[in-house]
């Protein structure tokens, strides 16, 4: 992100001990590709107060919320993104989940893309240390 000047992430999120969390409580998951991890992410039911600025247009849905959805260099721009959402989506549907949440750096523009493109709406901003984050949604 930072080749691409998107100051996100940095040495103070996600820490070691978010990532050492994710893991523990196994809810990362690693996609393989060619023997390389090419991406992960965390899905859970766990979100910042600052989602309480959204207007959730499920409110009452079963839902989950992805987390730190990350593409190695050397697999970015070839699909994986979207490849990985579908498989999100296709796993949450197979256990009855109908709804799912996240939270996107306005100043990263590839990721907007990536969730709008993919049926994800606006529903709210929140805002932490680093700036604006659009709160997004998709009911499955």
């Amino acid at each position: 992100m930072e080749r691409n000047d998107i100051q996100q992430w940095d040495s103070i999120y996600p820490a070691d001990s978010d990532l050492r969390a994710d893991i523990e409580s196994g809810t990362m998951t690693v996609g393989i590709k060619d023997d390389d991890i090419a991406v992960i992410y965390v899905i859970n039911k766990i979100f910042d107060e600052q989602y309480r600025n959204g207007n959730w247009q499920y409110p009452d849905s079963d839902f989950s919320v992805i987390h730190r959805l990350c593409v190695a260099p050397k697999y970015q721009h070839k699909g994986i993104a979207g490849h990985t959402l579908t498989h999100i989506e296709d796993e949450l549907r197979r256990n009855s989940i109908d709804t799912v949440r996240l939270d996107v750096f306005t100043k990263n523009p590839f990721a907007l893309s990536l969730y709008r493109s993919n049926g994800y709406t606006e529903v709210g901003t929140a805002h932490w240390r680093k700036g604006s984050f659009l709160l997004m949604e998709k009911h499955l």
